[in-house]
């Protein structure tokens, strides 16, 4: 919902790269906060990335980071597609530059 809704907050005129990285960052954040909740403070060890390099407290790492800007833009044009359709939003407009 958080990436889904970058639109809400920020123009369309940002580039849609932009987009992405914001999408990125936001899992990103939301990915530490939870696993230093779960597995940190809980103990569950549900995920451990303390084996990847720039780990940060083996929550998160670099690489991870990296597949969610790609996922974001799925989302996120997922997200618009949806909205124009079911819900008679504003058609979806991007600009990659």
């Amino acid at each position: 919902m958080l990436v889904g809704g970058l639109n809400e907050w920020i123009s369309w005129e940002m580039p849609f790269s932009l987009q992405m990285l914001a999408g990125a960052a936001v899992i990103t954040i939301a990915e530490f906060l939870t696993g230093c909740v779960i597995n940190l403070w809980l103990g569950w060890a549900v995920w451990d990335y303390s084996a990847e390099w720039g780990n940060l407290l083996g929550q998160t790492c670099p690489a991870f980071s990296m597949l969610w800007v790609l996922l974001s833009g799925i989302i996120i044009l997922l997200d618009d597609w949806l909205r124009w359709k079911w819900y008679g939003e504003e058609v979806p407009r991007y600009y990659f530059f």
